[in-house]
């Protein structure tokens, strides 16, 4: 019995990674995501990384799900202008979230041990 509920528990924790992985980015192609982040325009103002510029934020790494952001290009807030269907499509928006989740992570200067030791030096 014990065995059964373990493998039980690991199936479990396996569905819910995998569950929460696809709902991460959902059916996005990175690739066509680059292309469209270049052909409508957003890296005018985000920067070609999503690392923000003069007039745009930074979107990377974006703490919004991809249902989130959808919504927030469709309504955004400031001065952002707002992107109706005729201009992105929501699987367009997918693959720009997808793109946009393509960057590695960036470490913490706490983690870069070259500028921990210039941070102790000080």
């Amino acid at each position: 019995m014990r065995n059964a509920s373990g493998v039980w528990v690991l199936w479990l924790a396996a569905s819910l990674g995998a569950s929460a992985q696809n709902s991460t980015v959902p059916n996005g192609d990175a690739a066509n995501g680059n292309v469209l982040f270049t052909k409508i325009g957003c890296y005018q103002c985000h920067g070609y990384a999503g690392q923000g510029g003069r007039a745009g934020a930074r979107i990377v790494p974006t703490p919004l799900a991809a249902q989130d952001l959808i919504r927030y290009v469709r309504r955004p807030a400031g001065e952002m202008p707002a992107y109706t269907e005729k201009v992105a499509s929501d699987q367009d928006l997918r693959d720009i979230y997808a793109y946009l989740k393509s960057f590695p992570v960036q470490k913490s200067w706490k983690e870069i041990p070259l500028l921990t030791k210039t941070k102790e030096r000080q």
